[in-house]
């Protein structure tokens, strides 16, 4: 298994290298995504519309892989995470805050977006989603119909939220 992960990384950094961005979210997912990111700090770091799709979603799929390590190498099968809002309020409160910033920063893109305004950087908004506000980007981009044609923000924002539980889920065992 490890000579495995060695060889699928070393692949995914040179696809990565080769700019070979249709099969690297493949590579990603059979476990290449640390060779992807590396690729991407070393060969590919600026944030261009056509190519930022494998980058959120290596990044993604290289964090559930390791909260998924975390979790079966600890056991942390407790997966009652939502129990922490009970014992824990402010987080409660700031899930809950950055939500509704997340929700209206995305609402007021798509504002913009009609009026062809000056709009919101993607960096931003998926910013505002890794660092909780995932379900109010969620909430307005479907609600709204905004940048729902955009992969990573309909396939990025889910695998963000599966993040979000899983990091819920590791906090919950450890409390």
């Amino acid at each position: 298994m490890f000579i495995y992960l060695i060889l699928i990384n070393i692949i995914g950094f040179i696809l990565c290298y080769l700019k070979k961005y249709k099969v690297l979210n493949i590579i990603s997912i059979l476990g290449g995504s640390l060779g992807i990111i590396i690729g991407i700090l070393l060969f590919d770091r600026n944030l261009k519309k056509d190519n930022i799709m494998y980058k959120v979603f290596s990044i993604c799929i290289f964090i559930i892989e390791i909260f998924i390590y975390i979790i079966f190498k600890y056991k942390l099968f407790n997966i009652k995470f939502w129990l922490l809002f009970t014992k824990y309020k402010e987080l409660l409160i700031y899930i809950i805050f950055i939500n509704i910033i997340t929700f209206i920063i995305f609402t007021l893109d798509k504002i913009k977006a009609i009026y062809h305004k000056w709009r919101f950087k993607v960096g931003t908004l998926l910013i505002l989603c890794f660092i909780g506000g995932s379900l109010g980007g969620l909430l307005s981009m479907y609600l709204f119909k905004h940048k729902i044609r955009k992969n990573y923000f309909t396939i990025g924002i889910p695998l963000i939220i599966i993040i979000e539980i899983l990091i819920l889920v590791i906090i919950n065992n450890f409390s």
